[in-house]
């Protein structure tokens, strides 16, 4: 039916003979799709219809934010996470086909596909299987064994592959002694022989697929210094060995860092003694005349052409291992700190410090609007503390700032004592200061972006803009750097950054779709973000708005050049406008549920206009979705979210989150005493704890062994991003400027 009705579409017509031949491909590809679907369903404990529907939903061009929210009773209320495990497995097992494909073509077209092997890959469920039974068969360069074969030593290899019982090898071999082929004697003639039976072994799948599960279990991962006496922070991995399956995936990656940079000899030891015992088991039949010879072949084709691409194929598999746990560290951080709450209703004055070149000063209204800038030094190596105080109380009385929001890069302490000071001098309780991160602000100062939104700043003054919008709308704000240049992770820059950009980007889509976006004063930027948009179509519904003025209800939108039917479906669910013709449209609800709210309002005998109201909260309250549902003829759980939508119309589920920790004061390394309690923000979390910063000059670590009472496998379990957290202060080391803490309550009776 697929091909049939794209011909359709097309208005090709076909002869009756390849109509037939359309109808078995197919059926073909429907047997193949009932395939991938079953084994999908089975590897992720899932029922068959809720994987076959997801696949047909994004076959048919429904975007993940979209299937989630709107299509809950086909998928049976599958979340993004999962719906991504879906879509990345069928996108797999699809491929892995396609290879099958071509695999079986290649091979039938050199005459040496057997019905044994078409099944063995038909039946693989794995690339690399499919690899490994395609590489006996798959163009080599120039080989021992290769050369070999050239010179006609096949049918010696196979008389010592059949193991006689009698005869002498070497009696044997001269038979094919021939100086024109370059074969001299016949030893040469038996190496030959040997050469061509241990390419034999390394190419068998399954001699191969043993190794490779035996050094992934058994192998330790070695690593040495190449020069002992070089300083560098690899040195704890100078001398070092570990079980390679039980490495965590940072010290994977630490260890492949350190090789790369050329401080470290990294290598996969393995006893040998097993594999040979293995491989001697699949391939020595009984005595024989030559059975010493195999073993020597065994040994052979183990140390010079198993074992080393076998190395190769098991680091990258740790190596895959780490950069995965890296991508999902980094995606889960991404997410905590996108959706970190805006601070709302004040007037913020962004500082970007520095040293020489000054701190650049942003003052921006509630709404974001840039009001002034300007640049003071306070710091080294200018010190004009005076006339930057004196700046600081100009701006505060003028525009009546609330709150000072700092960077945290160069000079960031010195200033945020410079801050303090002021702060102290206003004498305005209500003045309070912020450390924000501000990684990825630099990027985004020198992007096109920023030059179009600021043309007449310079990159340091829009990197002050943009500090101060960070905390009034983070995910507004966030949404314009690229997501790697956001430093929440570890060792980003060590894994395939294809991989990791398709993972962030899907983190960034996920966040802006649950939050919603208000489609009157989004950039094009964060509008880019919303489901089914892609970023010319952003730039047109900005273009819109500005030529027409602002959006009135969601209906307008399909009047945005490119964006089709499709497309509206996708995105305006995700779309608010608040104050706009409806009230419907600064929900979440979808307006192919209005029809479901109009039957709720009659039923409930209430008019729309009582949206936000006490009265209407409360009636909806007491409903019973179940016995709704069925009166309104729609799904629970879609009656469920419209339930919630009608009671907190137009709400930010992040401002249900606990704002960030202002301070007026500064606190000192020299200040920290073991046992003190203290007030911290999480800024990043890592494999074995997380960074906490507790307002001195740099954050202190809560090791994975302090985050809890109980057993913790993982720092993401207990804290993310953003975090306001009660430390207790463990050790200082003021000679490094590290401080341990602990969130593990002190036992006060000790």
């Amino acid at each position: 039916m697929v091909l049939q009705q794209n011909r359709k579409e097309r208005g090709i017509v076909l002869s009756e003979q390849d109509i037939v031949l359309e109808q078995v491909q197919d059926e073909l590809l429907a047997k193949r799709q009932e395939r991938i679907i079953k084994q999908v369903a089975k590897e992720l404990s899932l029922s068959i219809k809720q994987v076959r529907t997801t696949a047909t939903l994004l076959d048919e061009g429904n975007t993940i934010p979209f299937i989630a929210r709107y299509r809950k009773e086909m998928t049976g209320e599958l979340d993004e996470n999962q719906l991504r495990q879906i879509e990345e497995r069928v996108v797999y097992l699809r491929n892995l086909e396609d290879r099958k494909v071509e695999v079986i073509r290649i091979i039938e077209e050199q005459g040496k596909l057997t019905k044994e092997l078409q099944t063995s890959i038909t039946n693989a469920v794995k690339l690399q299987e499919v690899e490994d039974l395609y590489r006996p068969y798959r163009q080599k360069r120039k080989t021992r064994a290769s050369v070999a074969k050239e010179r006609g030593l096949e049918p010696l290899a196979a008389w010592i592959w059949e193991q006689p019982k009698q005869g002498n090898v070497y009696e044997e071999g001269a038979k094919y002694i021939n100086e024109e082929l370059g074969v001299d004697s016949a030893e040469a003639a038996v190496q030959g022989a040997q050469d061509i039976l241990a390419e034999n072994m390394a190419d068998d799948a399954a001699i191969r697929t043993w190794v490779r599960r035996y050094t992934l279990d058994h192998g330790m991962l070695v690593s040495e210094a190449k020069d002992a006496e070089a300083e560098s922070v690899y040195e704890n991995y100078y001398s070092y060995r570990e079980l390679a399956k039980k490495m965590p995936p940072h010290r994977i990656l630490a260890i492949n860092r350190g090789e790369r940079e050329g401080f470290l000899k990294v290598n996969l030891e393995v006893t040998p003694d097993s594999v040979y015992r293995y491989i001697a088991g699949q391939v020595i039949k009984g005595q024989s005349i030559v059975e010493n010879l195999l073993r020597s072949i065994i040994e052979d084709a183990y140390k010079r052409l198993i074992a080393p691409s076998i190395e190769r194929e098991v680091r990258a598999e740790l190596t895959e291992k780490g950069e995965n746990q890296a991508i999902s560290i980094f995606s889960g951080n991404l997410r905590s700190l996108l959706l970190q709450p805006p601070v709302h209703g004040n007037v913020v004055l962004g500082v970007d410090p520095a040293y020489r070149t000054g701190c650049k000063l942003a003052v921006v209204d509630d709404t974001g609007k840039l009001l002034e800038v300007a640049v003071t030094y306070p710091t080294p190596p200018n010190n004009k503390k005076k006339e930057a105080a004196a700046k600081f109380h100009e701006l505060i009385n003028k525009y009546g700032i609330q709150l000072i929001v700092i960077g945290n890069g160069t000079a960031s302490r010195e200033t945020e004592q410079f801050v303090a000071e002021v702060i102290a001098e206003t004498g305005k309780p209500e003045l309070a200061y912020l450390i924000v991160n501000e990684a990825g602000a630099s990027v985004y100062s020198a992007s096109k972006l920023a030059q179009e939104e600021f043309p007449d700043l310079d990159v340091a003054e829009r990197s002050a803009a943009s500090i101060a919008r960070r905390v009034q709308d983070p995910l507004a704000e966030l949404v314009k750097i690229d997501p790697k240049a956001i430093g929440v992770g570890q060792y980003q820059h060590d894994v395939s950054q294809k991989h990791l950009e398709e993972s962030l980007k899907a983190v960034v889509e996920s966040a802006v779709n649950h939050v919603g976006v208000d489609v009157n004063t989004a950039s094009s930027s964060l509008l880019s973000y919303v489901a089914g948009i892609n970023a010319t179509i952003a730039k047109n519904i900005v273009k819109y708005r500005e030529e027409n003025g602002k959006f009135e209800n969601r209906k307008q939108l399909q009047k945005v050049p490119r964006l089709g039917a499709k497309t509206f479906e996708q995105c305006v669910g995700f779309m608010r406008i608040p104050g706009g013709q409806n009230p419907l449209d600064r929900t979440p609800i979808h307006p192919e549920s209005y029809k479901v709210v109009d039957k709720l309002f009659q039923e409930l005998n209430i008019e729309l206009d009582k949206l936000g109201s006490k009265e209407l909260s409360d009636l909806l309250t007491e409903q019973n979705p179940e016995e709704l549902a069925v009166k309104l003829d729609v799904g629970v759980p879609t009656l469920r979210d419209i339930l919630d939508s009608l009671q907190r119309p137009g709400r930010d589920p992040r401002e249900e989150l606990p704002l960030p920790i202002f301070r007026t004061d500064v606190l000192k390394i020299e200040d920290l005493v073991p046992g003190m309690e203290l007030q911290g923000t999480v800024r990043n979390v890592i494999d074995f704890g997380a960074f906490v910063d507790i307002g001195i000059k740099s954050d202190g670590l809560v090791h994975i062994s302090q985050l809890s009472g109980g057993f913790v496998k993982h720092p993401m379990d207990v804290v993310s991003v953003g975090d306001n957290v009660t430390v207790w202060v463990l050790n200082v080391d003021l000679k490094k400027g590290r401080v341990g803490l602990t969130m593990k309550k002190p036992n006060v009776a000790e």
